[in-house]
């Protein structure tokens, strides 16, 4: 009897183990793509919707161009999983059986029980939030003036929000908007945790692009016109965009295998297998054991390479074959701030942090990649000169 592969999600981590399970399963299976979205988003180039959201074209891209045709796909937003009885409950009532189970549908804005933070803040984690935050930031410029700017405040000074603040700089410029844009970030430095030198370019291009840096004081609560940072700051906004951290999906709360709790993603052992030996977790669902203290990063360049070692573990599960383990192999940062660009540690190069149109063109070419390996060379090259 045939067995049922089941994938979830359509982020790096699914679609890369979609890609991977159609190029090695031969008669073995049955594959199934469950997502509550009928596109892959180049997550780590989302931002650039903010600006010109018209290149949703150049990093959106249909699944049923992307799987094969015996591939089958169910749209619909994963409720529950039930390991007992091996299915997937979606929001609609369908269910999907499977034999074995890849979980990879991503993860939450988490919120850190900040009072009205949630309620009043804008995310970016899907094509649909991209597109909202250009809207809000539209808006926004239109009914400023040179006497009272529209003010923007950018929460978390990581990737994603060193990344959204430059482009918000980029359409405030390009546009010639009466706009104040506000990063803040709890920690002393942006990019925290990472080398100094790295950090000081960053900020250097922040600066340069006048972006107001907040550092060393955390938002204690937001209201309708107001963020409170620390015990003496107060910062009015008209928009206001949380990228300060994630947390796992509700769905992963209701299956038994072990889970982080205060995070509530999923556990996996570098061969990606849960508790559950019928259940694989990858990307930002799980936490995923690595040699040392720490587990796999969250990031798109971890999934992209743990997508092609789990296709492969499913299908030696299924043939009854040893399981593959997985060490991350880090191949180097690269952060956007508007039209320019920092490369920090990448693999094979001697000079461990570098800007201009080195850095620039770094980060198109790894785009690119990516765009290629799902969907072929020519998406990857319509894709290249926007990135």
């Amino acid at each position: 009897m045939t067995d049922d592969v089941v994938v979830l999600g359509s982020g790096y981590a699914g679609t890369g183990a979609v890609k991977k399970l159609e190029s090695v399963l031969d008669d073995e299976a049955d594959l199934t793509w469950v997502s509550d979205v009928d596109h892959h988003l180049v997550l780590h180039e989302s931002h650039r919707l903010i600006r010109k959201p018209s290149l949703r074209e150049r990093i959106t891209f249909p699944v049923t161009d992307i799987k094969a045709p015996s591939t089958r796909f169910v749209q619909g937003r994963v409720t529950a999983l039930d390991a007992d009885a091996r299915v997937v409950e979606l929001a609609d009532g369908e269910t999907v059986a499977y034999d074995y189970l890849v979980v990879g549908f991503g993860s939450r804005t988490a919120f850190f029980g900040i009072e009205g933070l949630r309620e009043h803040s804008l995310t970016l984690k899907s094509l649909a939030d991209a597109l909202e935050i250009h809207e809000a930031i539209t808006e926004a410029a239109r009914e400023a003036s040179r006497q009272d700017p529209a003010e923007v405040v950018v929460g978390g000074a990581g990737l994603s929000g060193i990344q959204s603040a430059g482009e918000i700089a980029e359409f405030r410029d390009r546009h010639r908007a009466p706009m104040e844009i506000h990063l803040v970030e709890g920690l002393d430095e942006v990019f925290p945790n990472n080398d100094p030198v790295v950090q000081a370019k960053i900020r250097k291009l922040l600066e340069e692009k006048d972006v107001r840096i907040h550092t060393g004081e955390f938002i204690g609560g937001v209201d309708a016109e107001t963020v409170y940072v620390g015990e003496e700051t107060d910062l009015d906004y008209d928009v206001l965009l949380w990228t300060g951290g994630i947390t796992g999906q509700d769905a992963a709360g209701t299956v038994a295998v072990d889970r982080d709790q205060r995070s509530n993603r999923i556990k996996a052992g570098s061969d990606f297998r849960t508790s559950d030996d019928r259940i694989f977790a990858i990307g930002d669902a799980a936490i995923v054991d690595q040699p040392g203290d720490r587990p796999a990063p969250p990031t798109a360049q971890a999934a992209w390479q743990a997508a092609e070692v789990a296709g492969e573990n499913v299908v030696r599960a299924i043939r009854g074959q040893p399981l593959e383990r997985w060490t991350f192999d880090d191949k180097g940062t690269l952060i956007s701030v508007g039209e320019k660009a920092v490369a920090h540690d990448i693999k094979g190069l001697p000079i461990d942090t570098f800007g201009g149109p080195a850095a620039k063109a770094l980060k198109k070419t790894v785009a690119a990649r990516w765009i290629r390996r799902v969907n072929g060379f020519a998406d990857a090259a319509k894709a290249f000169p926007d990135m």
